[in-house]
């Protein structure tokens, strides 16, 4: 038996399981409705973990490990900010959003929720809010397909090529053939490995080097910078990884969840199941990352893969520290955090395509059948637009993650959010900041600003939505007594 074979067995089994969930859940999908959001069947324990697992992708496991590694402690502000987030996200725009979707024709993705809360008969909202998510999911899904590359690459000793192939494929097909309900399923499954991983290496790699006080000291020795906690930017460097949180509101993948949860109950208890999960793992990946300096300035003869890219800690601390069965388990996690993400992301664009262009202009009168075959070929077109852009062997993982992170929540975060809470709020402010938040982004980078490129779109957005729907007409009486039964909804469920 050579030293890969249990990787390649742990594989396997865990990639023919996901595939097996993808064909039980085509069975079950009989309409473009539960391809799209499962029928909105989803329990409080699913959709707090397809929340999340959607959420954290491949930069859970490497990319955010990888700045702790390089940096120390001041990149620990990204886990700060998207707990921060990820509370209020669940506590403001769950539930309402949830109640809002129903009520708006039963939308089944942002620009359909977007076109029904403003009575939008132009579709101009419809056809932007499309666009803003295949561009950035694009970069998004490119970010999970480099991800499973890096890691087909580190283990299996794979080119670039077609590791990005292998990373890529089964993600595909269980997304393809199974739907929202196929992600939703193993995105529980890939959950609960991501947590088990995250809480398992950075104990066992404190104990590698002789516990916490040898490990801090161990990291001094290396670094005495990377103890601190403002880093080298300062608190620029702070603000912008705080500003992570501000995603949240815009990540059309998470809030996908919420529209599908079964009822307005559901999402207390979820939030509750979904905040403990997240702090548990974010905790777990920032202790790889930091104390895998420790464990590597000790060991050096195995650091050189990890100090030619750092994003590689993980994956180095499960191979050295634990027996080829374990660590096919804990690199499994590393695909777990992949597919979860990159599969929700193909969904939603799917949705996108096939609801929002498909329906809405070509053949508004498609019968389910029909959808489901084309969201399930727009599956494919996108993964393929996403390996493109991932074809660069020098692309990292965290900083495509940062950029469409941004360009979501600029373009989406107020919108969502004031449309959410502001009855006075215009179809015109809506597309204003949409297009500000959007730009703003796009064009930051090229100001030479440290700041996040999140910060300035998203106050740019909320801005101009004040702005346009302040200086335009009220939202006709229908539009605002919905918002009213809405809130009343709401109040009476206990919000």
């Amino acid at each position: 038996m050579t030293a890969s074979t249990p990787l390649l067995v742990t594989f396997a089994a865990y990639l023919l399981l996901m595939v097996g969930l993808g064909f039980v859940a085509w069975r079950r999908t009989k309409t473009f409705d539960d391809y799209i959001l499962g029928g909105r069947s989803l329990g409080s324990f699913v959709t707090a973990l397809a929340a999340g697992a959607s959420d954290m992708s491949g930069w859970l496991l490497m990319g955010l490990p990888g700045a702790l590694y390089l940096s120390g402690a001041s990149e620990a502000w990204i886990a700060v900010g998207l707990i921060l987030g990820a509370w209020a996200n669940w506590k403001y725009v769950a539930g309402p959003l949830r109640v809002y979707t129903e009520r708006t024709r039963n939308a089944l993705t942002l620009p359909d929720y977007f076109t029904h809360r403003f009575e939008d008969h132009s579709r101009v909202l419809r056809v932007l809010a499309a666009l803003v998510i295949l561009v950035f999911f694009a970069i998004y899904c490119a970010s999970g397909i480099v991800a499973g590359t890096r890691m087909f690459e580190s283990v299996f000793g794979l080119p670039y090529g077609r590791a990005m192939l292998w990373g890529a494929a089964v993600t595909i097909l269980y997304t393809f053939i199974g739907g929202f309900l196929a992600v939703s399923w193993t995105d529980t499954i890939q959950a609960s490995l991501m947590i088990f991983a995250l809480l398992l290496v950075p104990v066992f790699t404190v104990i590698g080097v002789g516990g916490p006080t040898q490990a801090l000291a161990l990291v001094e020795q290396v670094d005495p910078t990377r103890l601190n906690w403002i880093g080298t930017g300062g608190m620029i460097a702070v603000i912008s990884s705080l500003a992570w949180g501000l995603g949240y509101f815009g990540q059309p993948h998470i809030l996908a969840r919420f529209m599908a949860a079964d009822s307005l109950h559901t999402i207390p208890r979820a939030r509750r199941i979904g905040m403990t999960w997240m702090i548990l793992c974010l905790t777990g990946a920032v202790a790889t990352g930091f104390f895998g300096i420790a464990y590597f300035a000790a060991h050096p003869d195995v650091a050189g893969p990890v100090n030619a890219n750092p994003e590689r800690v993980f994956i180095m601390l499960s191979e050295v520290l634990f027996n080829p069965w374990i660590a096919g388990v804990l690199l499994s996690a590393i695909l777990a955090a992949i597919m979860s993400t990159l599969s929700a992301q193909l969904l939603v664009c799917s949705s996108a395509l096939t609801e929002d262009f498909y329906r809405g202009f070509l053949r508004p009168k498609a019968g389910h059948r029909e959808l489901v075959w084309v969201g399930r070929l727009t599956v494919l077109g996108v993964a393929l637009l996403a390996i493109w852009i991932a074809r660069d062997p020098d692309s990292r993982v965290l900083g495509l993650v940062a950029y469409a992170w941004a360009g979501f929540g600029a373009a989406f975060g107020p919108v969502v959010i004031l449309s959410l809470l502001w009855k006075r709020m215009t179809r015109n402010g809506a597309i204003a900041g949409m297009l500000v938040g959007a730009l703003t982004v796009l064009l930051w980078e090229h100001t030479g600003s440290a700041l996040y490129e999140i910060v300035p779109g998203f106050i740019a957005a909320t801005v101009a939505i004040f702005i346009v729907s302040l200086l335009g007409r009220e939202p006709s009486p229908d539009i605002q007594a919905q918002h009213e039964q809405v809130r009343l909804t709401l109040k009476e469920g206990g919000y």
